[in-house]
């Protein structure tokens, strides 16, 4: 029986593999069928992510968007996890396009009340990270394989079975690899920020 899933599962991927490349090529029918294939379990993980729903509507659009520009792009790793990173990133832009926004009409407003700026959440400081600072640049360091196991069960938020079905890997191997992209993760930043332990200053 498990026999038969791994190949509906091979199956899959191949199939998507074949849209994409006919996506790549410019035919609009693989851009529909790879779009009713995905969006459901795209809008539903970004709604996880998001509670504005204007703003799913408008990533999601952006995502498909994308990978109508850049399907040959797709160098044969798992279509979904290729297509939740596209999603992802668009997300972290859009909440920063918000951002910016928002800061822009409470300008005039802050001269004469100056509130005090919202704390971000701590989803949005590891967002941040990763594409900035000391974490994004340790991140850099890991391998790939690494880097979306860790993506996938820390930033998104996954569970192993969740990150397995993404990744397109067996459980075990998400775990390992968690554990292992942890302790490279450390020895990154290690490196980048060498502190040695002391007692209060």
């Amino acid at each position: 029986m498990g026999g038969h899933r791994e190949t509906d599962t091979a199956d899959a991927e191949d199939s998507d593999a074949a849209l994409l490349r006919a996506v790549a090529g410019g035919d609009p029918s693989a851009m529909a069928a790879l779009y009713d294939r995905h969006a459901g379990w795209l809008h539903a993980r970004l709604t996880r992510r998001c509670a504005d729903a204007e703003v799913v509507r408008e990533v999601l659009q952006d995502t498909f968007v994308t990978v109508w520009r850049s399907a040959a792009g797709h160098h044969g790793e798992e279509a979904g996890g290729w297509l939740w990173t596209i999603a992802a990133r668009r997300l972290v832009d859009a909440r920063r396009a918000h951002e910016r926004a928002t800061r822009l009409r409470a300008a005039p407003m802050e001269e004469e009340h100056a509130p005090a700026p919202a704390a971000p959440s701590a989803e949005d400081r590891v967002l941040a990270g990763l594409e900035y600072g000391d974490v994004g640049t340790a991140l850099d360091r890991i391998s790939p394989e690494l880097r979306e196991v860790l993506r996938a069960t820390v930033v998104d938020g996954l569970t192993t079975r969740e990150a397995a079905r993404l990744l397109g890997i067996p459980e075990g191997t998400v775990k390992s690899r968690a554990l292992r992209a942890r302790a490279e993760l450390r020895a990154a930043l290690a490196q980048l920020n060498p502190s040695p332990l002391g007692g209060p200053a």
